[in-house]
């Protein structure tokens, strides 16, 4: 199995000699494919410094393990109590908040604390954002650090819209208004300016069917095309009236296509660190499965399945077989349509099958990055056939953010 240059053998049976004392269900991080990924993350990047998303590690050993290499740079989280409690841990100082917060408690907190407020930024897109800060703290409250979100979305013709449903600003006019709104409002500083490009980013090209295969990459070159432009032109706007310390963009998906815009500082990726099956679908760049979890077999209902405990993991999106999770090893296993991935079971078949007895493990890979951490407490981190370390999650650390 090869994978970014790399020729590894990769089996159940050296997971299983690293785990042999450790019963399933469990995950695990293969640490030599977790530093693979983060090699080649940064090689991807030339040079641009890239910010890690933390909700696609969920794991504050693995989050230093990669801030701690060359080219990456702080982190992006998905909640303003996560970001206080990185805070609090010394993980990091310089954290930005993905997405707008409603927490008054949490707000409360970063504004009582002027070492979080010198390292969080919280995202912003309207002025109702302002308007929420200011209930929450009242009108006279400390400096806040804000971002102001552009949307990336594509948008070829009017009410079509490609990409995520994030920011109400588009437009570099937009961009301007809102900076205005934020310079004369007391207590807000803006600092920096973020976009995701989820049409490019979060979307693989690399599908079975031909014909999709074609669209996607159709619509990613003129949208990578049309954002440069447009998020040059707000960039360079905003600039004129702030200075901006930080422009992020991108996403594991688009690191190359961001990375070469001049307008745009950092870059953002989490997902490439763990190589979920979501990202089996791109051309561009092939991450080594670095997280697994393995559960045992409790069934052999006919000679052709194998019943395995527990395993239904089932990731966000849109509903349907894609976000469920695929048996990895032993190879040649795959689950069972009618049944899929299960609360208290699920049957896999397939010709590896044949060989599996009861309590032996199936490894399986999930579909988005940081989920997986939502249903451990601990990683055991394997290198080559043993445990190195058996670290918690956020969930381990009786972490929960939502």
């Amino acid at each position: 199995m090869s994978y970014l240059g790399f020729v590894t053998i990769v089996n159940a049976a050296t997971y299983d000699l690293a785990t042999k004392g450790i019963d399933a269900p469990f995950a695990l991080v293969d640490l030599e494919a977790f530093d693979a990924n983060v090699a080649d993350l940064a090689r991807r990047a030339a040079g641009k410094p890239i910010r890690v998303v933390s909700k696609s590690v969920r794991c504050r050993y693995l989050l230093e393990r990669v801030l701690a290499q060359p080219g990456f740079e702080g982190l992006m989280c998905y909640s303003l109590a996560e970001a206080l409690w990185h805070v609090e841990q010394g993980t990091t100082d310089d954290i930005l908040i993905a997405y707008p917060t409603a927490d008054h408690a949490a707000l409360r907190r970063l504004a009582a604390d002027e070492r979080a407020r010198a390292a969080i930024s919280i995202m912003i897109d309207s002025s109702e954002h302002l308007d929420l800060v200011d209930s929450a703290l009242g009108h006279d409250h400390p400096e806040i650090r804000v971002c102001l979100e552009l949307d990336a979305s594509w948008r070829p013709l009017p009410g079509v819209h490609v990409g995520t449903r994030r920011s109400p600003v588009f437009t570099p006019k937009q961009a301007v208004a809102m900076t205005r709104n934020v310079m004369a409002r007391k207590g807000f500083r803006l600092v920096g300016m973020m976009g995701y490009e989820g049409q490019i980013a979060g979307l693989g090209d690399k599908a079975s069917n031909g014909l999709k295969n074609t669209v996607v990459r159709w619509i990613q070159r003129r949208s990578i095309a049309e954002l440069a432009k447009r998020r040059g032109a707000a960039v360079r706007a905003v600039r004129e009236l702030v200075d901006l310390e930080f422009v992020n963009g991108g996403g594991t998906g688009s690191i190359e296509s961001t990375g070469a815009e001049a307008a745009v500082t950092e870059i953002a990726a989490g997902s490439g660190l763990i190589g979920p099956t979501l990202f089996d679908e791109y051309t561009r760049f092939t991450p080594r499965p670095a997280a697994l979890f393995a559960l045992p077999v409790v069934r052999r209902p006919t000679k052709k399945i194998a019943t395995l405990y527990a395993g239904g993991y089932v990731a966000s999106g849109p509903v349907g077989p894609a976000r469920l999770p695929s048996p990895y090893l032993p190879a040649g296993l795959k689950l069972v349509s009618l049944e899929g991935a299960g609360e208290v079971q699920t049957p896999v078949t397939g010709e590896a099958a044949h060989d599996l007895r009861l309590g032996d493990r199936v490894y399986l890979r999930h579909v988005k990055a940081g989920e997986l951490a939502e249903r451990f407490d601990e990683y055991h981190i394997i290198a080559g056939e043993r445990i190195e370390r058996t670290v918690p999650t956020y969930r381990g650390e009786g972490q929960n953010f939502g």
